[in-house]
């Protein structure tokens, strides 16, 4: 049986980290989600560097970042799509397969909420699914808005208690407090020897030095990696 309320969490996950994790856990308490999915991105199109990671390693650290998360899942719809990662596609697909858009639930940063315009199918997309946008450090919700003014009167606080609807999809504004973590700090850290514990959980960790990923060497911080 379907979950009638399903999150969804897209990203390049380059690696994933506990910023993102920290979101899905934020729109999973907000608005009542049963499932979260999360979408590794094949070709995210407004992404400026490639991938450091294949996307056989990004969908490994995806499913180990919430092995112990039965709520979580993992999905590669994106990364065998041929072409260009485009949300919009990706929510007619769960159209087609059976899903309302009452019953989706976008999730997405504000970094990322900032910049929505420039999105392939913009409007449009919005009536496909909720857009749950919660706020990260660097940007505010009322920063995120201000850049977007032209969806003021589809934006809502979070209801405090969230039920099922088919009404028309609206955007929900979700105060949380996210880790200061970014993929790139990660990368970083690891080709300069810095641990990363406290950046990904930590079978990511282990998978990334276990195969060198991001300059990684000598397996995890030094250690013999037989052992």
């Amino acid at each position: 049986m379907k979950s009638a309320r399903l999150g969804i969490l897209g990203g390049t996950f380059d690696p994933i980290h506990f910023g993102h994790l920290d979101a899905a856990d934020a729109a999973s308490a907000a608005m009542a989600l049963e499932e979260v999915v999360l979408i590794p991105a094949h070709d995210q199109p407004l992404r400026v560097i490639e991938p450091r990671a294949s996307v056989y390693q990004r969908f490994a650290m995806t499913v180990l970042a919430v092995e112990d998360r039965p709520e979580c899942h993992v999905s590669d719809m994106e990364l065998v799509r041929q072409g260009r990662s485009y949300t919009a596609d990706t929510l007619r697909a769960l159209h087609a397969s059976g899903r309302k858009g009452s019953q989706l639930f976008f999730i997405l940063g504000t970094d990322a909420f900032a910049g929505i315009a420039a999105w392939q199918g913009y409007p449009g997309f919005l009536d496909l699914a909720h857009f749950v946008v919660i706020a990260r450090p660097g940007m505010s919700l009322e920063d995120a808005t201000r850049r977007t003014p032209e969806l003021r009167d589809r934006m809502s606080p979070a209801p405090r208690a969230p039920a099922a609807s088919d009404g028309p999809t609206r955007i929900f504004l979700v105060h949380a407090r996210t880790r200061d973590v970014s993929s790139t700090m990660i990368r970083e850290r690891v080709a300069s020897g810095q641990p990363i514990d406290e950046l990904v959980p930590p079978a990511v960790a282990r998978h990334i030095y276990k195969h060198h990923l991001y300059g990684a060497v000598d397996g995890l911080h030094g250690e013999d990696e037989r052992t």
